[in-house]
Formats: structure tokens, C-alpha cells, sequence
């Protein structure tokens, strides 16, 4: 069963992101599904980061699947952008997808509105209440079951 995660298992990350685990889906099953749950919510990947294929190159160490997404919805990252040009630093937003040692999935994004904060621009705190929105629907999404 896909759900979100439960507020006792509070990450160290909860205080800039929010998460869900995909707790019966392999790891490149978990990456399209997180994958097509953003792109129906006007979000591409812009980058997609292979922690787990970096590490064990740079620093020949294994470890456990981990990909970051960089997620991007043209229109909304446009109107950020346009409020306030230098906030490109704080874009795209990113997505975690890991292998947990259970075999599940943990599924991470980035609290758009907690990081826009370090701006007090009312244009972009409205565009970052808009991105969560979005992606706490993302979040949703992958938490429903799977249809069969």
C-alpha cells in the first residue's frame, strides 16, 4: 500500500519537505510512477540525478537506490522568475525517490513554500503556495493504489 508517511516517522528533512512511501514498488517502477504523477500536475524533469551510479563512481562505495528529480512547471517557474529574476537559484524543485532497506520506496519532495521563504516577495509566496498545491496532489496521486 502507497501512503503518505505517517507524522511519528518525522524525517530530519520535514521541516523544508513532505514525503510519501511507495512501499510495494520496485525502484525504476517508483522513478515512471513519480515521474508521470508530475507530468500530470505540469511538471517535467529537468534533471534527473543518479546519487547511487555517482557515488559508487566518485567514491566506489555502494549503496541503496537514490535519484533527485529536478521538477519543473514552465509557466509557474516563469512567473517566479519574472518577480524576482535571481530566484532561478532556488529552482527546479526537487524530488528524492530512495531505496529503503525494507525494499520500499521513499518518495521526498521539497516544501516549495518553506524554501521560498528565504524571499519576501508576495508574488513568489504565491507562486509557491501554487507549486505545493500541486505537488501535495502529486504526493496524493502516488499514495491512491495502483490501478490494476
Amino acid at each position: 500500500m502507497n501512503t503518505p508517511r505517517p507524522p511519528a516517522t518525522t524525517p530530519p528533512g520535514e521541516s523544508y519537505g513532505f514525503y510519501c512511501t511507495l512501499a510495494d514498488m520496485r525502484f525504476p517502477e517508483a522513478i515512471a510512477r513519480v515521474t508521470d504523477a508530475l507530468m500530470a500536475e505540469g511538471f517535467g524533469v529537468l534533471t534527473d540525478i543518479d546519487i547511487q551510479a555517482t557515488v559508487k563512481a566518485k567514491l566506489n562505495i555502494d549503496m541503496p537506490a537514490y535519484r533527485i528529480l529536478g521538477a519543473c512547471n514552465p509557466p509557474l517557474a516563469h512567473r517566479a522568475l519574472t518577480a524576482q529574476p535571481d530566484i532561478g537559484l532556488l529552482l527546479p524543485c526537487n524530488v528524492i525517490v530512495r531505496e529503503e532497506a525494507h525494499g520500499g520506496q521513499t518518495v521526498g519532495f521539497m516544501d516549495p513554500v518553506a524554501v521560498m521563504q528565504m524571499t519576501d516577495d508576495p508574488e513568489v509566496a504565491k507562486v509557491a503556495a501554487e507549486v505545493r498545491a500541486r505537488l501535495e496532489r502529486v504526493r496524493a496521486a502516488l499514495a491512491a493504489p495502483v490501478p490494476t
